[in-house]
């Protein structure tokens, strides 16, 4: 029986480290969003000292991604299992403390533990934390007794290896975007569609009829008929993809349906005071060339005085508006970013550091 265990949880809990990793790896700016979340919480909790770690979260949060795979790795191969099942522990002690603190306060309601790919409560969280402990410590209890499946120089190689590419992979993303995009804003995605809700709400009745309860989704009025509580079968469907885009100008318009008409290219400025202005004199090439056919503009959550200022000193001569800085992040996880729609339907996303061609734009509109 103790073999079974002791297999079982090696391959579930390196799988589960390793898909967990690879999930991050893909977007560390979103894991960066998430940790500077965490530490604002923090910083009104435990302490104002938290706030040092903000500016540190992507190097933070890449650590622990990097260190998620390697362990994940490590646990499969039983590699120098005395140290990698005290960092195991250590880590889930961590992470569980961390997820009921989220679900018990309310404090983070989505953990980020699979990224966007797969959306977790904060008490999921926390009861996927405690099944998983006790893998975890069942490898811990035995970590003397297994025998590793390669030589310790092999196994060595493997975990730089892992590290490195990771390393490498997370880097990667970083400077440009996601390999793969879960959020609704994603290439090829329609964002007015994306605010509308899937399926029209499935209401279940509950009634009472002779001492016997009945369900039903028509509402029974039918003499007999007790009403004792009713419930949403696909709450989950009803609600929009996108609950939060809103556009406004400087004068306090509305702008959002503005957005979805024809086409438009969106320069994405989260922050003005960290926007990068690496390549710049690229993007304001862009606008230049397409000024005419393509409604160009800055999306913001910066005040008027610093994003005119950002305009004139960088030469963007495109209007601006404004929207949530959650909202941006979102959107694209470049500051600034690019993307393209075309009647609300995204053709493009582009970091700033891959800023695409006038012919480029022109010829994904051409396809529509």
């Amino acid at each position: 029986m103790q073999k079974f265990f002791d297999q079982f949880s090696r391959f579930f809990v390196g799988a589960l480290f390793i898909f967990s990793g690879l999930i991050k790896l893909n977007d560390p700016v979103g894991t960066q969003i998430k940790m500077e979340e965490y530490f604002e919480v923090f910083a009104d909790d435990f302490g104002s000292f938290f706030h040092h770690f903000i500016p540190w979260s992507l190097e933070i949060g890449m650590i622990m991604i990097v260190l998620e795979i390697a362990l994940g790795v490590a646990i499969l191969v039983f590699w120098r299992m005395k140290w990698t099942g005290w960092t195991l522990l250590l880590l889930m002690v961590f992470f569980t403390f961390l997820t009921f603190y989220s679900a018990y306060f309310n404090k983070v309601t989505d953990c980020g533990c699979f990224g966007d790919a797969i959306k977790l409560t904060p008490w999921q969280s926390f009861i996927k934390d405690v099944v998983l402990m006790g893998f975890v410590f069942h490898l811990f209890w035995y970590k003397h007794t297994y025998v590793p499946a390669m030589r310790t120089r092999e196994g060595d190689a493997l975990i730089i290896g892992t590290v490195a590419l990771s390393a490498f992979l997370g880097v990667h993303a970083v400077r440009h975007l996601p390999f793969i995009d879960f959020r609704a804003y994603r290439v090829g995605n329609n964002i007015p569609q994306q605010m509308l809700p899937q399926e029209l709400p499935v209401i279940e009745y509950v009634f009472e009829k002779d001492g016997n309860k009945i369900k039903s989704l028509k509402y029974l009025s039918d003499a007999g008929y007790k009403y004792i509580s009713s419930s949403v079968l696909n709450e989950e469907k009803t609600r929009p993809k996108i609950t939060d885009y809103s556009v406004t100008s400087p004068e306090g318009e509305d702008k959002t349906a503005y957005t979805f008409e024809g086409n438009k290219l969106l320069i994405v400025i989260a922050n003005v005071d960290k926007a990068s202005t690496k390549n710049i004199s690229a993007i304001r090439l862009l606008t230049e060339q397409l000024e005419g056919r393509v409604d160009c503009f800055m999306v913001t959550a910066a005040n008027a005085d610093a994003i005119e200022k950002f305009r004139h000193e960088n030469q963007l001569a495109v209007p601006f508006y404004f929207v949530d800085a959650t909202v941006l992040k979102t959107i694209i996880r470049s500051n600034p970013g690019i993307a393209l729609w075309h009647q609300g339907k995204v053709l493009g996303n582009w970091h700033y550091n891959d800023t695409p061609s006038s012919e480029e734009v022109l010829k994904l509109i051409s396809k529509q």
